[in-house]
């Protein structure tokens, strides 16, 4: 275990890890340890291989900047303006941030709630060095919060014969146990963790939930914008292939960590660059590989794991707009495109019926991309939560995230509460996605519920029950809602 070291060290905060003393930075009462090396640099002879824990350093080690980010390349356009997303250059990009008040709480005080942040980006894009996510706000209400960096792409989902499957996924839980291990040095409590994450981070989260691996590591979770899914390992290892076949060698470990970084990562972008969340495409998948996921995620969440775990939820009302009106969908598909892209998608026509009755004055594109993004994320966490709560297991809490964006149409689109959550809305990286003028009260509100969940396993409403109550946070003071679009819910269950 660390050792609480409340004082300075050469003029900053410092602490006492087994691994070495760190010293960090100071403000307006919020100490930050930036970069910290969980694991050991992913290269060389651990390249596709699982986290090795991070070896000692000699003296004391700067915390001030962040570390290295995974590889990868920024979001193309026009999603780079929106979705800023910084990359530090350096082999040791599994490390992880962490904000806490200062002086921090003595291992007599029991220690603070600690939240654990992942980041989303479709497995291949985003870090802990965004600035939208940065943990001051946390940290000056009490908590002490934590941001991880994993492996990306085919570094981190790869699937090889011979290497181990869902390599990001086991990053995240090393990071987990270095949090278990560490954090009552920066004041946190080892049993009052909160793992938090958004799209592909919330992806994550379900399945830590439901892996064997992760289990004890926290204590509950907050999943935005996302819900349980996997592939089989044969389904999950195709976009392997696809960049084997297009690199031109076998689609094993051994041959791809032989081939250059940047060589590997343009072959990457070539595979994956034309799909995007709610329209797929070729990408990569969280795999079942019978080890860090013994079934699909949502089976063994419906089966009772992480009964223990209190667990809030929610999704936005226009997920779907962030791709759709940048790209131009909203006005390209016509009727009979829709009805092609819903047959492609496997939505029942009884489905697609109530969504175009309920909705007449849409256009079919936008009708196309409410329905996705429900069947991927909306009815997909009403089935957890029902689940749940047959199972009587921890309170489920659900919310609906609806203050529209006045910036290019996007309204609430994916991503688009993440500064709410945070706090961050005078950043400029945040004011990318919200426009100037983004409502203070309603950060506020939104970002005082995640540290009352954290805290207290309640973020302030009532827990999903047999009315279905989901709290809405849109224009005007936020509120509760009973069973919100329940004739639309209720289609996908014929």
């Amino acid at each position: 275990m660390s050792e609480y070291v409340a004082e300075h060290v050469q003029d900053g905060p410092g602490v006492r890890t087994p691994n070495g003393v760190l010293r960090g930075a100071l403000k307006d009462g919020v100490a930050s340890f930036l970069g910290i090396p969980y694991a050991q640099a992913p290269v060389g002879a651990l390249r596709f291989r699982a986290p090795e824990p991070a070896e000692p350093w000699e003296g004391t080690r700067e915390a001030t900047a962040f570390g290295a980010t995974a590889p990868k390349r920024p979001y193309a356009p026009p999603l780079d303006a929106l979705l800023p997303d910084p990359q530090v250059a350096g082999d040791d990009c599994l490390n992880l941030n962490v904000w806490t008040p200062w002086p921090a709480a003595g291992p007599g005080d029991g220690g603070r709630a600690v939240m654990v942040w992942i980041h989303g980006g479709s497995l291949i894009h985003g870090s802990s060095a965004v600035p939208v996510y940065d943990g001051t706000a946390f940290a000056r209400d009490g908590v002490v919060l934590v941001s991880v960096n994993y492996r990306l792409g085919v570094e981190g989902f790869g699937v090889f014969p011979d290497a181990p499957a869902n390599l990001g996924l086991r990053d995240q839980i090393a990071a987990l146990t270095w949090v278990r291990e560490n954090i009552a040095a920066f004041g946190g409590d080892p049993d009052r963790v909160t793992v938090f994450g958004e799209s592909a981070g919330a992806i994550s989260i379900a399945a830590l939930l439901a892996s064997p691996l992760a289990k004890g590591l926290f204590r509950r979770a907050v999943i935005q914008s996302g819900a349980p899914s996997a592939r089989s390992i044969d389904v999950a290892r195709r976009t392997t292939e696809a960049i084997a076949a297009r690199l031109k060698v076998p689609a094993t470990a051994e041959a791809f960590a032989g081939v250059d970084p940047e060589r590997l990562l343009a072959a990457q972008t070539a595979v994956t660059g034309k799909g995007n969340p709610v329209l797929s495409g070729q990408t990569f998948h969280i795999a079942v590989d019978g080890d860090v996921l013994p079934d699909h995620p949502g089976d063994l969440l419906a089966d009772g794991a992480s009964a223990d775990v209190e667990l809030l939820m929610g999704t936005n009302t226009d997920e779907y707009r962030l791709w759709f009106v940048p790209g131009g969908h909203t006005e390209r598909v016509g009727s009979l495109a829709q009805r092609f892209l819903l047959r492609k998608g496997r939505i029942p026509p009884r489905v697609a019926k109530v969504y175009r009755e309920g909705r007449p004055q849409e256009k079919p594109g936008e009708v196309l991309g409410v329905l996705a993004a429900d069947k991927l994320l909306r009815i997909p966490q009403n089935m957890l939560a029902d689940y749940r709560l047959a199972g009587r297991t921890a309170a489920t809490y659900l919310y609906e995230f609806g203050w529209p964006s006045p910036v290019l149409g996007l309204r609430a689109c994916h991503a688009l509460e993440l500064g709410f959550v945070f706090d961050t809305l005078d950043l400029p990286e945040t004011r990318a996605l919200t426009g100037p003028d983004a409502p203070q009260a309603l950060a506020t509100a939104m970002h005082a519920a995640w540290v009352a969940f954290a805290k207290t396993g309640d973020p302030g409403w009532r827990p999903w029950d047999p009315a279905r109550p989901v709290m809405t946070f849109g224009p005007g003071v936020p509120s509760l809602v009973e069973a919100p679009r329940e004739a639309e819910r209720r289609a996908w269950e014929i």
